[in-house]
């Protein structure tokens, strides 16, 4: 029995080590794929032809026979049509492919290349956008929502903001950098940081709002603006009181209106302009300041521009919890839920007595396409087409909800997530100098 049972345990080892030897034996090489849109930004007009070049490099010294497949699908997933093509691929080969899909409604949408080869499998995924300027979504704005906020701001102007300011050693010795605290909202002690160039007076000022959990830095590399950059409570150096864990930040309070922690980060933003208004004696120009922010700040910005018309100028780009209907919905589409998606349904699923309408209905009051038709002054956006946590589709819906005598315009990034590229951020700095007439 015993000799058996090694003769067994011989013959399975010698068969592992044939599969292992057989898979070993297998070609080597690799193969890139550059997929290129026919229209550089991958924004395509509604119902025309939808383009993309897919330039194959492979370093296999085999040849390699297969399918390429290729979909486009809405962005929840919705398949729209499809095609597929035969492949040969020589040794060390390169080729170029040319897939068309037919032309679709305003919209955003997924195109997805497989390629299916001998010993290669592999789904380049992009997005496109078509017609973007005309998205439209619904708008869930609640009949209190002027009133929920005009009432807020009254309050906060009650507030003594005690305002506190400290310079520092600045590790640039053309700007001169202060640490200043203030007062807020339920007078809970917040901080940011103001930098100033050393030369010259009535500097225009960009007014920086924090991403999620981001702490704010000095801003030296800004010659020719003031910059302040605030942390709002329970951020950076704001974390006296209201301290959340990161994760559980967004979800602090939320099942109150009231007392829900973006209450509190909204008042905070106002009362930040509160200071920059109150301070020209300083050097800064309080008739130029720009809001700008990415993210989480990029809803900040929307809505300090929209409650306060001091604002000259508003920037933002990959716009988070723009039109929270959309995005919830698209969320859960994925075959995992992005966040920030996901952490708001784990806290729907822990408090059964709140739901997801019960949910959606306290966020009609935070939303910042709820904020942006009252914004007067210039607008700039930016959007990366790939970004799961800012669905572009909730983006460009929003975007069109500004008013239609407000100057405005958007960039995209076709091959970013939640980033913008190089050129985004070179195209907006000159397009903050021309908005606030700063020398160039």
């Amino acid at each position: 029995m015993l000799r058996a049972i090694t003769l067994l345990s011989i013959l399975f080892t010698l068969i592992g080590g044939h599969k292992a030897n057989a898979q070993d034996d297998d070609p080597k090489g690799e193969i890139s794929i550059d997929a290129i849109p026919s229209k550089k930004t991958a924004v395509y007009g509604s119902n025309n032809n939808i383009g993309w070049k897919l330039k194959v490099k492979s370093t296999y010294n085999v040849r390699q026979d297969g399918k390429l497949s290729y979909e486009i699908m809405t962005d929840d997933w919705k398949k729209v049509w499809s095609g597929s093509t035969k492949v040969r691929l020589g040794k060390n080969a390169s080729k170029n492919f040319n897939v068309h899909f037919p032309g679709q409604k305003a919209g955003i949408y997924r195109v997805h290349f497989s390629f299916n080869l001998s010993y290669y499998d592999d789904t380049v995924k992009r997005v496109v956008a078509v017609d973007p300027e005309n998205i439209h979504t619904e708008l869930h704005k609640p009949g209190d929502f002027a009133e929920f906020w005009a009432k807020s701001k009254n309050q906060l102007a009650k507030i003594n903001p005690d305002y506190k300011i400290t310079e520092v050693e600045s590790k640039d010795k053309y700007v001169r950098t202060y640490k200043v605290e203030m007062r807020s909202w339920n007078n809970a002690k917040i901080r940011g940081w103001l930098t100033i160039p050393t030369e010259g007076k009535n500097w225009p000022v960009i007014y920086k709002l924090p991403g999620y959990n981001i702490p704010m830095r000095p801003e030296t590399d800004k010659p020719d603006f003031a910059v302040f950059a605030i942390d709002v409570r329970g951020n950076g150096m704001s974390r006296d009181i209201v301290a959340p864990e990161a994760e559980r930040f967004n979800i602090t309070n939320i099942d109150n209106k009231e007392l829900y922690i973006y209450h509190g980060v909204y008042m905070d933003c106002i009362r930040g302009l509160d200071f920059i208004m109150s301070h020209g004696n300083m050097s800064l120009n309080t008739n130029r300041v720009a809001v700008l922010g990415g993210s989480q700040g990029a809803t900040l910005a929307i809505m300090v521009a929209a409650l306060d018309k001091r604002v000259t100028a508003c920037t933002f780009e990959l716009p988070l919890y723009a039109d929270m209907h959309d995005a919830y919905s698209i969320g859960l589409s994925f075959p995992k839920t992005t966040w920030p998606i996901n952490r708001f349904q784990e806290y729907i699923k822990a408090h059964r007595t709140f739901t997801p309408e019960r949910f959606l209905s306290i966020w009609d009051y935070y939303d910042p396409q709820n904020f942006i038709s009252s914004i007067r002054c210039p607008v700039l956006m930016g959007v990366g087409l790939l970004d799961e946590y800012c669905p572009p589709r909730c983006s460009f819906g929003m975007y069109n909800k500004i008013a239609k005598d407000v100057q405005k315009e958007y960039k995209v990034a076709p091959d970013k997530a939640h980033e913008m590229n190089q050129d985004y951020f070179m195209f907006q700095l000159l397009w903050l100098k021309e908005s606030l007439r700063a020398p160039n």
